[in-house]
């Protein structure tokens, strides 16, 4: 697991990341060459607490 922070700036392009799914399936950023993506990050939203 990498630990190193880099900050991107607007038409930077991002650095290949694995993420996991509410279903917990893994989705790479790979998955989506060739296609536009946008994260979207809710800290604490839709969970108990």
């Amino acid at each position: 697991m990498s630990t190193e922070t880099k900050t991107l700036n607007v038409g930077d392009t991002a650095p290949g990341f694995t993420l996991k799914t509410i279903g917990l399936k893994e989705v790479s950023l790979k998955d989506f060459s060739g296609k536009n993506v946008v994260l979207l990050f809710y800290p604490l939203d839709w969970t108990p607490g």
